[in-house]
C-alpha cells in the first residue's frame, strides 16, 4: 500500500479516495463496487480500514493509527468539539 495514501487518508479520507479512484491508484480489495461507493460516501474511514486490513493485516501500526482516528472522529474527538456543543446548548 502506498505511504502517501496511508498518511493523507488520516486527515482527508474522502478526498484521498476520490483522487486515488480517478487516478486509477485504488488499493487492491475484495469489497464489491457498490460497497466501495456506499462506504466511500458515508463512512470513508471504515473503507480505508478495510483496505488496510485486507492488504497489510490488523497487526500493523497503520491499522491502529487509522482505528484511533476513526474512534476520535466519530465520538467527538477533542476539547473544541465539547466546547462547541456546550456553547450551542446554552
Amino acid at each position: 500500500m502506498d505511504e502517501y495514501f496511508l498518511i493523507f487518508s488520516l486527515f482527508f479520507p474522502r478526498i484521498v479516495l476520490l483522487v486515488y479512484y480517478f487516478q486509477g491508484w485504488y488499493p487492491e480489495n475484495a469489497v464489491p463496487l457498490w460497497g466501495d461507493v456506499l462506504l466511500g460516501v458515508f463512512a470513508p474511514r471504515i473503507l480505508i480500514l478495510l483496505y488496510i486490513y485486507q492488504n497489510m493485516g490488523a497487526d500493523n501500526i497503520w491499522f491502529a493509527a487509522h482505528l484511533i482516528v476513526l474512534i476520535l472522529a466519530y465520538f467527538g474527538g477533542g476539547r473544541e468539539t465539547v466546547r462547541r456543543r456546550s456553547s450551542r446548548e446554552k
